[in-house]
């Protein structure tokens, strides 16, 4: 069971409005007259549709069309955000560097000088606009520039992350404590990182070097429909995709796994049906929703159906759609 403190962050990030320390993740700056028609070519979604204000949610793949990140796009008038999970800059940039001959883009590693917040909640929108008063992007990964107290933000909505409202508001370093301070006044809650593994593991939102490693192909991740664009035409690894969408299938599936009872499990789990492993757990958390351990999973074909069961150390797991 959560603790109270957790407890009350949960309801917080659920119901009320709650608020994640988002500083450390990987962002990385594009600019230049040619840095959209550059990352289409190397990530599975439609950057080339996205004008200034947009954004959507995207693999990078390596030629062989294995998995190198997961990165939200946002667009603004004159960069292109990636944000992804923390020190993953380092691989990302030398990935996409190599690719640069004579197109106007430039990558820049902005990871320490700009910094986020989560923002998420039933009730964070009427908090950011009358307590920060920002404007409000009103679609899914779509983004507002603003400012508070002078300085620059951008405010992009998120809610996959959470599966309810959820905004990420960036900034240079110094103003995020100033966003921190201007939250202070309202019902905000400070989440933790436990908190948040909770709300996101309900919605089934999953990261990268948790849930998703080098050793993943897209459509293992099961967000073809969010991720994955089939009518985009050619990118690094491209063929591989396509040549899956064809077949019609992958061997294995990222799922949600509910567990029946006992502490949330351990990452790496064995999933057995009867004597046979048939996948593993790659991060799980307490579901208060639930009211018991949740986790996301690799199941392989022929056992990866919704409400399939599987036995696990901890008991009988059942196959979820998510979110929850």
């Amino acid at each position: 069971m959560l603790q109270t403190m957790e407890s009350a962050e949960y309801e917080a990030l659920v119901s009320g409005t709650g608020v994640v320390d988002f500083r450390g993740r990987t962002l990385i700056e594009l600019t230049g007259a040619d840095a959209a028609s550059f990352l289409h070519s190397f990530c599975t979604n439609d950057i080339k549709r996205l004008g200034p204000g947009q954004g959507c949610e995207a693999f990078i793949t390596s030629v062989q069309g294995k998995i190198l990140g997961h990165v939200i796009v946002c667009r603004e008038a004159e960069r292109i955000v990636l944000d992804t999970v923390p020190d993953a800059a380092e691989k990302l940039m030398a990935h996409l560097d190599r690719y640069i001959i004579r197109e106007q883009v430039t990558l820049a590693d902005r990871s320490q000088e700009w910094g986020e917040l989560l923002l998420g909640g039933a009730a964070c929108p009427g908090v950011l606009a009358n307590h920060l008063g920002v404007a409000l992007p009103e679609s899914v990964w779509s983004s507002r520039e603003g400012e508070f107290k002078g300085r620059a933000i951008v405010v992009q909505r998120v809610d996959p992350l959470l599966a309810l409202p959820a905004f990420l508001l960036r900034a240079e370093a110094g103003a995020v404590t100033l966003l921190e301070d201007g939250l202070a006044g309202s019902a905000a809650v400070r989440c933790s990182e436990p908190t948040f593994d909770s709300v996101r593991m309900e919605a089934g939102w999953p990261l990268y070097g948790r849930d998703i490693t080098e050793q993943n192909l897209p459509q293992e991740v099961d967000r073809d429909a969010v991720a994955i664009s089939f009518t985009k035409g050619c990118y690094l690894g491209q063929e591989t995709v396509a040549r899956i969408d064809a077949l019609g299938h992958v061997n294995r599936k990222l799922r949600g796994l509910k567990f029946a009872e006992g502490a949330a499990p351990a990452a790496g789990m064995p999933l057995m049906a009867g004597d046979k492993e048939v996948g593993a757990v790659t991060s799980a958390a307490y579901s208060p929703k639930l009211g018991r351990p949740l986790a996301l999973g690799y199941v392989r074909r022929g056992h990866e159906a919704f409400a399939a069961r599987l036995a696990a150390a901890h008991g009988e797991v059942e196959v979820i759609r998510l979110p929850v």
